[in-house]
C-alpha cells in the first residue's frame, strides 16, 4: 500500500493502556510513522492491580516497557510526555517537550479515579488507576501496622480499620484480598498484634455488591464476602473524609486512617476539542468506527470513548475487552481508510463478566451460563493469565500464585520509600521566597 519512497502517514497514539497498544500492535509495520505519548513508560496491567496493592505480586509482574515491547519495531519513536492540549487546525499535539503534529491522531488516554468534585476525598483517600497507586496502598498499609506496634490505643483505632469504597469488581477484591491476607499473612508477621479488632469495611451506594452483575454473582459476592469477616455496608454514600473520621450521608462515621476509593472513574480528557462531544463523564463522542464526531481525522478508543450503537444505546463497558477490539479494529480501519475502501462498524460482543473474591471464590458470568466458586476462580486465573502480554511474566506470575496458593504467604511485603532526592529548581525558589 505504502512504498518507502512515498511519505508515510504520521499517527500519534495517547495513552499506551490496553487500546493504545492493541491499536499500535496491530498495525503493520513500516506502513506509516508512529508516534507514542505517554506519561509513563511502560503499560500497565490493571486488572491485577489489587494484587499489587496487597502484596500478592510484584510491580514488575504487570509492568510492561514500552520499548521492550517495541524494540522491533524501527517505526515505532516514544516520547515521555503529557499531551496538554490538541490542536485540530494545524494538526497538532501541544506537550511540554514540544508540538508534534499529525496526519491522524489516536486518542486512548483512558480514565481516572472520579472524586465527584469533593477536594478532601481526592485529598486523603487513595486511588488504584496506576501501579504507582497500588505500591503507594501497600506501603502505607505495611506502614500503618508498624505504627500500630508503638501508638498509644486512641491512635490504634484508626489504623486498624481500612474502608474500601465501591462494590465494584476492584472494591470486591481488594476487600476479599485484604481479608484474607489478615486472615493468612499479617498474623505472622505482627503477632503482638491482636487482629481480631481490625476491620475490613466496604461501602457501596447501590443494595448490592457487584450491582451491574447478576443476582447470582451479587447473593454470592456478598455471602464469600461475609465468609472471610468483611463488613458490608450498602445504600450509604461516603460524604466527606478528613484523613481520620469518615462521613457517611446516613449520618455515620468511621474511623479510619486508611481509605481506599474504587467508587467510579472519569475519562482523562485532553483540552482543544469541541465540548459538545464531550460526555458528562468526560468521554469523546465517537461514530461507529471510533472517529471523534466532527472531526475526520482524529479517533477515540478504550475507556475514553464513548460510542451509541443499537446493542450499546449507553456506551459500551470500560473493560478491557473493548479496549482491546477497538484498538484492533481501527488499525484495520486505518488501513482501509488509506486504501479508499470501506471501514467496518464496530459492535462489542460481550464475552461476560467476572470478579475474584478470594481463594476459592469467584463469579463467573459468560453469554451462556453463571457460575461461582472453586472451578470460577480457576476459569478467573487462566483467563487473566492469558490477558498478560508477555509470556515470561506469564510464568512469573504463575509462579507467585502458585506459591502463594500452597504457603498461604508471601515475602513481597516491602515498604519501597527513599529519601527525596534533592532538586535545584526546587532549592531555587526556596531561596528566591526567602529573599523575597
Amino acid at each position: 500500500m505504502v512504498h518507502n519512497d512515498i511519505k508515510k502517514p504520521k499517527i500519534v497514539v495517547l495513552g499506551g493502556g490496553f487500546a493504545g497498544l492493541q491499536f499500535i500492535q496491530n498495525l503493520k509495520e513500516n506502513e506509516y510513522d508512529i508516534m507514542l505519548i505517554d506519561k509513563l513508560n511502560h503499560h500497565q496491567f490493571q486488572p491485577l492491580f489489587y494484587q499489587v496493592a496487597t502484596s500478592q505480586i510484584e510491580p514488575s509482574s504487570i509492568s510492561f516497557p514500552f520499548r521492550k515491547i517495541f524494540q522491533e519495531r524501527k517505526d515505532v519513536r516514544i516520547r515521555l510526555t503529557k499531551a496538554e492540549s490538541i490542536d485540530p487546525d494545524t494538526k497538532q499535539v501541544i506537550t511540554p517537550i514540544g508540538n508534534f503534529e499529525y496526519d491522524y491522531l489516536v486518542i486512548a488516554t483512558g480514565c481516572k479515579t472520579n472524586y465527584f468534585g469533593n477536594k478532601n476525598i481526592k485529598k486523603y483517600t487513595y486511588g488504584l488507576k496506576s501501579t504507582y497507586q497500588a505500591i503507594t496502598i501497600r506501603n502505607s498499609i505495611l506502614e500503618n501496622f508498624e505504627k500500630i506496634l508503638y501508638v498509644n490505643e486512641e491512635e490504634k483505632a484508626p489504623l486498624m480499620n481500612i474502608v474500601v469504597v465501591g462494590g465494584g469488581p476492584t472494591g470486591v477484591e481488594l476487600a476479599g484480598a485484604f481479608a484474607e491476607i489478615k486472615k493468612d499473612i499479617l498474623p505472622k508477621d505482627f503477632f503482638r498484634i491482636d487482629f481480631t479488632k481490625m476491620n475490613i469495611i466496604l461501602l457501596e451506594g447501590s443494595p448490592n455488591t457487584l450491582n451491574n452483575m447478576s443476582t447470582m454473582s451479587r447473593n454470592a459476592s456478598a455471602d464469600y464476602l461475609k465468609s472471610l469477616g468483611v463488613i458490608i455496608k450498602t445504600g450509604v454514600i461516603v460524604t466527606d473524609y478528613d484523613g481520620t473520621t469518615l462521613h457517611m450521608n446516613n449520618g455515620e462515621t468511621i474511623q479510619s486512617r486508611h481509605v481506599i476509593w474504587a467508587a467510579g472513574v472519569t475519562g482523562n480528557l485532553i483540552k482543544g476539542m469541541d465540548s459538545d462531544i464531550v460526555t458528562p463523564t468526560n468521554r469523546f463522542k465517537v461514530d461507529r468506527y471510533n472517529r471523534v464526531l466532527g472531526y475526520k481525522d482524529i479517533f477515540a478508543i478504550g475507556d475514553i470513548s464513548y460510542m451509541e450503537t443499537e446493542t450499546y444505546p449507553k456506551g459500551h463497558p470500560q473493560v478491557a475487552n473493548v479496549a482491546i477490539n477497538q484498538g484492533k479494529l481501527l488499525s484495520s480501519n486505518l488501513r482501509q481508510l488509506l486504501s479508499n475502501k470501506p471501514m467496518k462498524e464496530y459492535e462489542y460482543k460481550d464475552l461476560g463478566a467476572m470478579a475474584t473474591i478470594g481463594r476459592h471464590k469467584a463469579v463467573v458470568e459468560l453469554p451462556f451460563v453463571k457460575f461461582k466458586g472453586y472451578f470460577a476462580w480457576f476459569v478467573w486465573m487462566f483467563l487473566h493469565l492469558m490477558l498478560i502480554l508477555s509470556v515470561r511474566n506469564k510464568l512469573i506470575i504463575f509462579i507467585n500464585w502458585a506459591w502463594n496458593y500452597f504457603s498461604k504467604n508471601s515475602s513481597l511485603r516491602l515498604i519501597l520509600k527513599g529519601e527525596e532526592h534533592a532538586d535545584p529548581a526546587k532549592d531555587k525558589k526556596k531561596e528566591i521566597a526567602i529573599n523575597l
